[in-house]
């Protein structure tokens, strides 16, 4: 496909960057860091995919590095959520905002994967590979908060199915753009809607996953 019949809609990147950034601030303020930190935090959670995705799967400048309205975007989130995060736990309580940190997440995580299969599928990557970097764009933000945070990465813990519906939809996306040839406008907000909707259900209900080994008397050992 040609770059102009591929063609994912920038404001939705630039979206997902804004609200991820406010996830991670959320996060770093939860865990009291000061404005360095609540910046730092709030970078990888924004950009730390798409970093990944460029630098190491792409071999081309981060788009981060290039447009400087990625990290103008993450300066203003992290001092507004700074700004207004004690009024906010006051008003709704830390409960609420953990959750508001997993809607987020659940919004802002498709439209990076499905930005990042855009860019590796411009690039000529096969779509086993296209749909490897959309997953992983999706989903090494989060990674990249929790552990600076030195938390085990959500994506890593039992859990609501977050990355397993991360990975069907981005499969969604590549057979309605390959097999039934939608425009990737409509294809990313159908994938970005299925996973949304997936994701609230998923919270609202609290289906989890489990752990592999759960007897915790014999924990440490097999």
């Amino acid at each position: 496909m040609t770059d102009t019949a591929f063609q994912v809609p920038l404001f939705l990147d630039y979206g997902a960057t804004f609200t991820w950034a406010v996830s991670g601030a959320i996060v770093a303020i939860r865990k009291r860091l000061d404005i360095t930190g609540v910046f730092i935090v709030a970078l990888l959670a924004a950009l730390g995919g798409g970093l990944l995705r460029d630098a190491a799967f792409l071999n081309r400048t981060p788009i981060a590095l290039v447009n400087p309205m990625y990290l103008t975007m993450v300066f203003c989130a992290s001092v507004v959520t700074s700004v207004f995060a004690r009024y906010l736990r006051k008003l709704i309580g830390p409960v609420t905002v953990g959750k508001i940190v997993d809607y987020i997440d659940a919004l802002g995580t498709p439209v990076f994967a499905v930005f990042g299969m855009q860019l590796a599928s411009n690039a000529g990557l096969p779509p086993v590979a296209v749909l490897f970097v959309g997953v992983a764009n999706g989903v090494a933000g989060g990674v990249l908060r929790d552990v600076v945070v030195r938390d085990i990465p959500t994506l890593m813990r039992p859990g609501q199915y977050q990355s397993i519906t991360l990975f069907i939809a981005c499969g969604l996306y590549l057979l309605i753009t390959l097999q039934f040839e939608l425009s990737t406008a409509l294809a990313a907000w159908i994938t970005v809607g299925a996973f949304f909707v997936a994701r609230v259900l998923t919270i609202h209900f609290n289906w989890q996953t489990r752990a592999v080994w759960e007897d915790e008397s014999s924990s440490g050992s097999l």
